[in-house]
């Protein structure tokens, strides 16, 4: 203990210091408790966790039955069953409905006061941002992944590429969805109001999977939604998936859809940060 002296006695007497300034915790430790937080009301409700791996099942069931016969057109590839052409394009849509998830997650924290008392503690704003989009990735796989083996034990999912070509077309999905994720925060940021949110998630979800090659070859689409299925960025990312549970090389689709993705969450990062700080 330091002690300083009396200027009139000369007696020794001891120095009370203040306290080092807590700066909070680090960053990584940040990101796992927010994220932590973030899964906590995913998993701990049932109804919640059993809808949300419910809803893949339920879209490979009826778009296996409604667009089924396509498999028996000259446009459609040879030896190749429907269900194996369908399930990288339901990985897609289920990982860009979970990316949706997280801008209206982060809209509800704004509107509940959760991030105004996050903004008065020692957290750093990118902590907030990334812990939403690893919890949402940490979802996503979990949702794929049962979505692939039940549509195996269920359907007859059964690919020439085999569990490998299958896994990577799984975390390509998942890093075409955690960009996208990005995007959808950034709005969520910049945006006020879920309702605002969702409109924009579903107008940008009906716009990247139906014009695009999710569900039927791009020739067997009009010569208009065709245009918009040539430069749509999910549709090079579905066609690299399909390559890969089908066993053959993936070509350049592959690099595209990752140099977009990239792109993509570069961007949709910059705005959230700048948005989350602006607010």
């Amino acid at each position: 203990m330091a002690t300083t002296t009396h200027p009139a006695t000369g007696a020794a007497r001891p120095t009370v210091t203040a306290p080092a300034a807590w700066h909070g915790s680090g960053l990584a430790t940040q990101i796992l408790v927010l994220a932590g937080r973030a899964l906590r009301p995913v998993f701990l409700d049932a109804g919640r966790l059993f809808f949300s791996l419910l809803q893949p099942l339920v879209m490979l069931l009826l778009f296996s039955q409604v667009f089924k016969t396509v498999a028996d057109t000259p446009m459609f590839p040879k030896g190749v069953s429907y269900i194996d052409y369908l399930v990288p394009a339901i990985l897609f849509t289920t990982a860009t409905t979970v990316a949706t998830q997280a801008g209206v997650g982060m809209t509800n924290d704004m509107t509940n006061g959760v991030l105004a008392r996050l903004k008065s503690m020692p957290v750093r704003p990118i902590s907030v941002l990334v812990a939403r989009s690893v919890a949402d990735l940490a979802r996503g796989a979990l949702e794929l992944t049962v979505m692939l083996v039940l549509a195996a034990l269920i359907f007859g999912y059964d690919p020439a590429g085999g569990v490998l070509g299958s896994a990577a077309a799984l975390l390509l999905a998942l890093a075409v969805g955690w960009s996208l994720g990005w995007l959808f925060l950034a709005g969520a940021t910049w945006l006020r109001g879920s309702q605002n949110v969702q409109t924009l998630g579903i107008l940008v979800m009906m716009l990247l999977q139906f014009a695009s090659s999710a569900f039927v070859p791009v020739k067997a689409l009009p010569g208009y939604i065709q245009a918009v299925a040539k430069v749509n960025p999910l549709s090079y990312g579905i066609n690299a998936a399909r390559d890969l549970v089908l066993g053959r090389p993936p070509g350049t689709g592959l690099v595209v859809a990752l140099l977009v993705s990239g792109a993509v969450a570069v961007v949709g990062s910059g705005l959230a940060v700048a948005g989350f700080s602006r607010r």
